[in-house]
């Protein structure tokens, strides 16, 4: 049971990863995050007429009606007098964005290194650290991402709620599917992240649990004793095998036999 679970870990941990870097990385490279509609109401027939329309990434806006209808220009070039913005406050959305783009980056770059880390650790699963380092930087990379969506969704905010309300005008956005896989991505990843954590414990239990013990691998007491080990260690033979006499002992017992020989009887004097 508890190797199903592990495995089953690994391959839930393993695809929740992969999914997650595939989305993060969707979504930073596509433009479609945000897509805005402006125009004036005609008051003849109450009908809209739509001044301009796009839908913006983080790194390029791209047109679709208005006066640059079809174009394409990076976010960094808006301040540049080419480019047409119906309002001040649609072209400061479009500035304000950018301060949320380094978190999108940082998150990429951690859930990418986590997952080489993290397959690396199912490559070699007696490497248990490995497990919880990529639980970590999973879980850093989610905590990234949700930090720059929180931004981009404050900045966008601030900008709508700050804007002039004239009833020829409408105004009209939301978000789109770039914003939608990365808001994914954030769940995936802190899933990967747990799930790599908990695999990390597990393992870790596992190797404490087979273990043996310290006291078996003590070194033996004395190397004058020839039972002070034996118990310590099982893999001697018994009985254990006799110790040849060395040159000290040899000499010590002749002289406790010189000692303990009976001393000669006295010679008897003969009278002359």
């Amino acid at each position: 049971m508890s190797s199903c679970s592990s495995r089953a870990l690994t391959i839930l941990s393993t695809v929740f990863g992969a999914c997650g870097l595939l989305l993060v990385g969707v979504a930073v490279s596509t433009d479609y995050w945000l897509i805005m509609v402006e125009g004036i109401i005609l008051q003849q027939n109450q009908s809209m007429e739509v001044k301009m329309a796009l839908h913006s990434g983080l790194w390029r806006v791209c047109f679709v009606a208005g006066s640059e209808n079809g174009r394409c220009v990076a976010s960094e070039y808006f301040s540049e007098p080419e480019v047409e913005i119906t309002t001040e406050n649609t072209a400061n959305i479009l500035k304000m964005v950018r301060t949320a783009t380094p978190f999108p980056m940082v998150s990429l770059l951690f859930v990418f290194t986590a997952f080489v880390i993290s397959n690396i650790g199912h490559i070699r699963p007696q490497r248990t650290i490995l497990a919880f380092v990529s639980g970590i930087f999973f879980i850093l990379s989610g905590l990234s991402l949700v930090v720059g969506l929180v931004l981009y969704i404050s900045s966008i905010n601030d900008e709508v709620m700050n804007r002039p309300r004239e009833p020829e005008q409408f105004f009209n956005y939301h978000y789109g599917w770039s914003f939608a896989f990365a808001a994914s991505s954030f769940l995936l990843k802190e899933g990967a992240g747990v799930m790599s954590v908990y695999l990390f414990m597990k393992r870790y239990a596992e190797e404490e649990m087979y273990r043996p013990h310290p006291a078996l691998y003590r070194p033996r007491l004395s190397e004058s004793s020839d039972y002070s080990g034996q118990f310590l260690h099982p893999e001697s033979s018994w009985p254990p095998p006799k110790r040849g006499r060395s040159t000290s002992e040899a000499s010590s017992d002749i002289s406790i036999q010189l000692n303990q020989a009976p001393p000669a009887p006295p010679k008897s004097k003969t009278s002359l």
